[in-house]
């Protein structure tokens, strides 16, 4: 099996900075691509509570604002950050856009969405707010399509699954 993980990628911030994941292991990811001028935008909100509920228990969310469908993200990526803040008070990370699918798709993305890299799922985003769940491991554990509402029970119930395993446990 491939020991790739997602501490193996870097990502920028919103200013351009690059940022390795290697920054969270140890935590539990729900990593979501967004668009602000999506009919799901609205999702940001229960984002943002689930955010709040499991964040001091070793939970993030890490979103990558992208333009793959419907071109959804038309705000540069400051735009993005203040749309964020101003219109559902986000407190989670929000870094810079990036391509989620197709052949110019970031390393990160591949990794997410094709078994053969990460060992265990394939779904490729088809839409924006795919979710992918990362355990603490930087192993991808299950991904919930678009429709899905992050604070779902089948979503809550993973994370609390993931957060309550051991680091070391696979």
């Amino acid at each position: 099996m491939n020991e790739q993980s997602v501490y193996d990628f870097a990502v920028n911030d919103f200013q351009g900075n690059e940022i390795s994941l290697n920054t969270y292991r140890g935590k539990v990811l729900l990593i979501v691509n967004t668009a602000s001028a999506c009919g799901y935008t609205p999702q940001f909100e229960k984002m943002q509570l689930v955010y709040e509920k499991y964040k001091e228990k070793g939970f993030e969310i890490l979103a990558f604002p992208s333009n793959d469908f419907g071109e959804q993200e038309p705000l540069t990526d400051e735009g993005v950050i203040q749309f964020c803040k101003n219109e559902y008070g986000i407190t989670f990370p929000v870094l810079a856009k990036i391509k989620v699918k197709g052949t110019d798709a970031h390393p990160l993305y591949e990794y997410l969405s094709n078994k053969k890299l990460n060992g265990k799922i394939q779904s490729k985003p088809l839409w924006n707010f795919h979710k992918y769940l990362v355990d603490k491991n930087g192993k991808v554990r299950d991904y919930f399509i678009t429709l899905t509402k992050p604070d779902s029970v089948k979503v809550t119930n993973k994370i609390e699954q993931l957060l309550n395993e051991s680091p070391l446990k696979k």
